[in-house]
C-alpha cells in the first residue's frame, strides 16, 4: 500500500513536492534518466549531503553497488509494479554501508516517474552491531585464556628463581642486592594476581539464584558511596514492578560495580567541584531482540553521569581487554562486566559524549 504522501504529489509538478520536507523519512525523486531532481531534508541528512550537491546526479553513481538500484528503477519505470518494498544495503566509498527500509513508486508523471522513500534500518544496525561485539568478545576470552596460561607459567618460574638467587647470596651482599630480588618478586606477584582477573570469569562456576536488580543496584550504590563519600551525588530511577529473575547474583554486582567504579573515577574533577552525578535507572523493555533472540521482556539497566565522556579515539574499544582511558586503570573492569553480561545472554551498549555517559545494560527476563 502507498504511503499517504503519494497520492497528494504523483501528478503535481515539483513545487509541490516541498511538502515532503517536513517527514522524517527520506524521499528521493527520479527523472527519466535516474538523476535526482527532488531531495527532501531528511534525504540530505541520510546522504550526508546537500541537495544542491545531489541535483542532477545519477542516484546509482552515489554507491558502490548501485547497479541494484538502476534495476529497480528501470522496473518501476516500465510500471512492472506500483511500488515496492525491500531492504537493502547501500554501500558508500570511505564511509559506513547504509542499511534502509525503501519503498520504491512508479509516479504517472513522465518528468518525475520514480519516488524513493529510505528509512534507516535501525534495528538492522543494532543487530549487527550486537554480532560484532559477541564475536569480538569471544575472540577476546580466547586470546585472554591462551595469553594468561601462557604468562602464568614461566612467572612461577621467575618468582623461585629469584627467592633462591636470594637464600644464595652471601650475608655481606644480601642487604645490598636483596632489594633487587624482591622488586622481581613483587613484580612477578603484580604479574600474577593481574592473570587471575583474567582467568577470573573462565574459572569461577555461574552460582544460579533468584535475583532482584534494585538489590544488586543497593549494593553497589553503598560501595561507591563508601569509597566516594564527598562531592558525589547518586540518583537512583528505580521501577519497582522489575520481577526478579534467574541469575548469578555477585556476578551482576562485580559487573555493575566495575561500571559504576570507572564512572566515579571519571567524576574526579566533578567531585573535587561538588556537582558530580551518577544515576543508576532501571526499567522494563518489551519485545526485545538481543543476540538475535526475540524476549517479551527485558531489563533495561543504565548508569549515567555527567562527566567527560569516554575519549572519542577509544570509544569503539571500551571493551577490549587492557584499554583503559585513565591513568593507572587496568583496562579490565569492562571487559570482565561484559562477560558477565553475556553470560546472562545480555548486552552491554554504550553512548558518551563530553557531560553525559550512559551505559546501558539490558538483560532478558521471565
Amino acid at each position: 500500500m502507498r504511503p499517504w504522501f503519494f497520492e497528494a504529489h504523483v501528478k503535481t509538478p515539483l513545487i509541490a513536492l516541498h511538502g515532503l520536507d517536513l517527514l522524517s523519512s527520506a524521499v528521493i525523486v527520479l527523472d527519466a534518466q535516474g538523476c535526482i531532481t527532488y531531495v527532501n531534508p531528511a534525504a540530505e541528512n541520510l546522504l550526508e549531503s546537500a541537495s544542491r550537491t545531489l541535483m542532477g546526479q545519477a542516484l546509482e553513481a552515489l554507491f558502490v553497488n548501485g547497479a541494484e538500484l538502476e534495476a529497480v528503477f528501470r522496473q518501476a519505470c516500465a510500471h512492472q509494479f506500483s511500488d515496492k518494498r525491500q531492504d537493502l544495503t547501500l554501500q558508500r566509498n570511505g564511509r559506513e554501508p547504509l542499511c534502509v527500509d525503501s519503498i520504491i513508486t512508479a509516479l504517472d508523471s513522465a518528468e518525475m516517474p520514480v519516488l524513493i522513500e529510505l528509512r534507516e534500518n535501525v534495528q538492522q544496525l543494532k543487530l549487527d552491531r550486537e554480532e560484532r561485539m559477541i564475536d569480538q568478545s569471544q575472540a577476546n576470552k580466547e586470546l585472554i585464556r591462551n595469553l594468561a596460561h601462557e604468562i602464568k607459567n614461566p612467572l612461577g618460574g621467575i618468582r623461585g628463581a629469584a627467592q633462591l638467587l636470594e637464600l644464595e647470596l652471601p650475608e655481606r651482599q644480601l642487604r645490598e642486592l636483596r632489594e633487587y630480588t624482591q622488586v622481581i618478586i613483587k613484580e612477578a606477584d603484580r604479574l600474577q594476581t593481574l592473570v587471575d582477573r583474567l582467568l577470573a570469569p573462565h574459572r569461577r562456576p555461574h552460582i544460579v539464584g533468584d535475583v532482584n536488580i534494585h538489590e544488586v543496584c543497593e549494593r553497589v550504590r553503598s560501595l561507591i558511596v563508601a569509597e566516594f563519600p564527598l562531592g558525589l551525588r547518586i540518583k537512583r530511577d528505580y521501577d519497582l514492578s522489575i520481577p526478579e529473575f534467574r541469575g548469578d547474583k555477585e556476578q551482576l554486582i562485580q559487573a555493575v560495580l566495575n561500571i559504576a567504579h570507572n564512572a566515579a573515577h571519571a567524576l574526579s574533577e566533578r567531585i573535587l567541584a561538588g556537582d558530580a552525578e551518577l544515576t543508576i535507572k532501571t526499567r522494563i523493555l518489551r519485545q526485545v531482540t538481543l543476540a538475535k533472540v526475540r524476549y517479551r521482556l527485558a531489563l533495561d539497566l543504565h548508569i549515567i553521569d555527567n562527566g567527560p565522556g569516554i575519549p572519542p579515539e577509544i570509544q569503539d574499544r571500551i571493551f577490549f581487554p587492557l584499554v583503559s582511558g585513565r591513568d593507572g586503570g587496568s583496562g579490565l573492569g569492562l571487559t570482565l562486566a561484559q562477560t558477565f553480561v553475556q553470560q546472562h545472554l545480555g548486552v552491554i551498549e554504550c553512548e558518551s559524549r563530553p557531560g553525559y555517559t550512559d551505559f546501558r545494560m539490558l538483560l532478558p527476563l521471565p
